[in-house]
């Protein structure tokens, strides 16, 4: 059976990756060179566990390094250099990755990555094209290096070693006080992210106006980025309808919410706080910052210039490209809401979602039976949007007899229309044994 998108297009290059791994390797060897001085060892520390972290992306399957998809981006990016030559000589390296969370980032050594899961979620080329001068501008700016300056003049300055000394010397709620010490440090660096953030946004509105794309991107970006948390490319699926069978019923109590799930929100002051430790600033007043700046380029620009058709794929095929990611990384929980929601959004994604959930389903059973389903299934949160927390709060409730039959259940609701779907038949052999055993 066809799959409902095309794989080819995100056929990995592993040489690509080798080769981008090598870049990062390089300048990683570069500052550990030139880490010299009273605070090499912080510096040294801090460059071990950033380039820790870039590893991470280029020894697994998150980044994509599909040839047509590398094309696609460069074409994208060099629209950029090409009208503004203080980039023309830029070592920037720019990737999609198969990450979930809507996001993207500079990570400071020239590797800039805009996660899948925010990509689905845009609206035009020119969104993105801000999205891509914003994070240029954090590696141009250099603030990444500026940042780690600062942490490390901050915690080896006198006020901030005379503070940890006194501290030492104290017996009483001691823990409190370092907490308090941390967050004033927390928040004095958040406030200076800020800026950072403020600064990147100026630059890349002098970058785009450039390039001929609608500047008016900038701003229903910002708009998107502001409410993106709990946005969702497919209707939340209906748990009630999905895990309902003639003979097996579903049960209210595996979903009904208790009233006190959740803790109260906070305080107005408790608000406050919550508000300044946000990584980012208010994208309202990131577009007010921008106003009058934005209000010059009114009626000027393009959406589209490189490939619309490409966008438009890249838009809807990356979604099953993030279910798959979430799979392969253990984020089960977050694998089995994809894979309902395509369930429910298109008949002819039932093959190839009725699998993903039938596999998802089994395995969530041997992660139970085996006790290790807590580092497979996220608590629920207000971070969550409502459709997500109802199925955490399912997963948390239903039993392990109860998954087995549940999974027995869809699979003979979906056989007939997913048996030749390659594994489903073999995941449905597997959901009958479980289940005839309970």
């Amino acid at each position: 059976m066809a799959q409902p998108y095309n794989t080819d297009l995100f056929r990995d290059d592993s040489l690509r990756r080798i080769e981008m791994a090598t870049q990062s390797q390089e300048k990683k060897d570069v500052l550990i060179k030139n880490a010299t001085g009273p605070y090499a060892r912080e510096y040294k520390k801090i460059y071990e566990d950033q380039f820790a972290e870039i590893g991470k992306l280029w020894s697994g399957t998150r980044a994509i390094t599909a040839p047509q998809v590398q094309q696609y981006l460069q074409q994208l990016v060099n629209k950029i250099t090409a009208v503004n030559p203080d980039l023309v000589n830029s070592d920037a390296r720019v990737i999609f990755t198969r990450d979930w969370w809507p996001n993207a980032y500079s990570m400071g050594d020239g590797s800039i990555a805009v996660n899948a899961g925010l990509l689905i979620h845009l609206n035009n080329e020119a969104e993105l094209i801000f999205i891509l001068c914003h994070e240029l501008a954090h590696y141009k700016l250099d603030h990444t290096g500026k940042s780690i300056r600062k942490y490390v003049e901050t915690i080896n300055s006198d006020a901030y070693q005379s503070e940890l000394k006194r501290l030492s010397k104290e017996t009483y709620r001691v823990n409190q006080q370092l907490e308090k010490l941390s967050s004033g440090f927390l928040l004095s660096s958040r406030r200076h992210s800020r800026d950072n953030e403020a600064e990147a946004d100026r630059q890349a509105l002098t970058w785009m106006r450039r390039t001929g794309y609608d500047c008016n991107g900038i701003r229903s970006c910002l708009q998107l980025l502001s409410e993106i948390d709990q946005a969702e490319s497919f209707p939340s699926p209906v748990l009630n309808q999905v895990f309902n069978f003639p003979d097996y019923p579903f049960k209210t109590r595996w979903i009904q919410k208790e009233s006190a799930i959740f803790s109260q929100l906070e305080t107005a002051d408790g608000a406050g706080e919550k508000d300044s430790l946000r990584t980012h600033p208010d994208c309202g007043k990131r577009i007010a910052l921008l106003t009058d700046s934005l209000a010059a380029c009114e009626g000027r620009g393009q959406l589209f210039q490189a490939e619309e058709n490409m966008f438009v794929r890249l838009k809807k095929e990356l979604f099953f490209e993030i279910a798959a990611q979430c799979y392969r990384e253990n984020q089960l929980s977050r694998h089995l809401y994809y894979s309902l929601q395509l369930l429910q959004a298109d008949s002819a994604y039932v093959p190839l979602a009725a699998w993903s959930v039938a596999r998802c389903l089994n395995t969530l059973y041997e992660k139970t039976k085996e006790h290790q389903i807590g580092s497979s299934v996220d608590k629920e949160g207000e971070e969550w949007s409502a459709g997500y927390n109802q199925l955490l709060r399912m997963l948390n409730r239903v039993r392990l007899e109860e998954l087995a039959q549940l999974n027995f259940q869809f699979c003979r609701r979906y056989v007939a229309q997913a048996r030749s779907y390659p594994g489903f038949l073999e995941e449905a052999r597997i959901a009958e044994k479980r289940a005839r055993l309970q």
